[in-house]
């Protein structure tokens, strides 16, 4: 059953499906849809045209489907999507998009946000991330899935994040950070891969091997960056695991951590 709390306020034109809880003093706005177990704590405001799956978590202070703090928008009707199964911890901000980019913020599925998260407009987030407490994503940015950052870290506008990359905690991230690859500082540099992270996702040792090689091509070689690129594109045919890398590099328009 639908479970709301008699303080809580909710617009009869939101649609909310079956097994959602909505907690004491939460305000869900008329163009909001909640999908089915999800759960509003306490104190949260959904507004704006905002669309929740099922069974997400989402605690209590956060404030989700705000408009977005840019000041070209002129209160276009953009959007905000959120999938399945993400924890969303409390006082997180996610704002909906802008129409300079794709007028929607997407957030994926099975994600963990921790407090203090912000997620700006037109950001495209994907699977499996981890957000550490106060990760603070500008406009635009793109993450990939199984993205771990560390916390206290800030992401400039338009940088890009590939699958697997992992930010240790209070980095500065100004330029694009390729799959795989394992940064800290501020500003960032590359320190490593993570190797671990990807064994336990079921790579390969001879994937590892091939990832392995892949940065000292990228990294330590002495190569220019579309030299190092081509030198990885030569190779991706034998191992299918470098396909993301190259392809991550041929369309960075930041440049990248080195």
């Amino acid at each position: 059953m639908t479970r709301i709390h008699a303080t809580a306020i909710v617009d009869p034109g939101a649609k909310i499906a079956e097994g959602v809880e909505i907690g004491p003093y939460s305000i869900v706005g008329p163009h909001v849809e909640i999908g089915a177990n999800t759960v509003i704590g306490p104190h949260v405001v959904i507004e704006g045209h905002t669309r929740i799956g099922a069974d997400n978590r989402i605690f209590q202070f956060c404030s989700i489907g705000a408009a977005p703090q840019d000041k070209k928008y002129a209160g276009e009707d953009t959007r905000l999507e959120i999938g399945d199964r993400n924890t969303i911890r409390e006082c997180c901000t996610f704002n909906t998009g802008t129409t300079q980019d794709v007028g929607v913020t997407r957030v994926g599925n099975d994600n963990w946000i921790m407090a203090y998260v912000h997620v700006a407009h037109d950001c495209q987030v994907g699977n499996n991330v981890i957000f550490a407490n106060s990760v603070q994503l500008a406009g635009h940015v793109h993450v990939g899935d199984f993205v771990i950052i560390g916390g206290l870290s800030g992401v400039h506008q338009f940088v890009r994040i590939g699958a697997h990359a992992m930010a240790g905690m209070t980095t500065s991230l100004s330029q694009d950070l390729p799959p795989y690859v394992m940064a800290s500082g501020n500003p960032a540099e590359a320190r490593g891969m993570n190797f671990e992270g990807l064994r336990r996702r079921g790579f390969s040792e001879d994937a590892v091997a091939a990832l392995r090689r892949a940065y000292k091509t990228l990294y330590k070689s002495g190569l220019r960056l579309d030299e190092a690129r081509a030198a990885l594109a030569a190779e991706q045919e034998m191992h299918p695991e470098l396909r993301p890398l190259v392809e991550f590099l041929a369309v960075s328009g930041r440049g990248i951590v080195r």
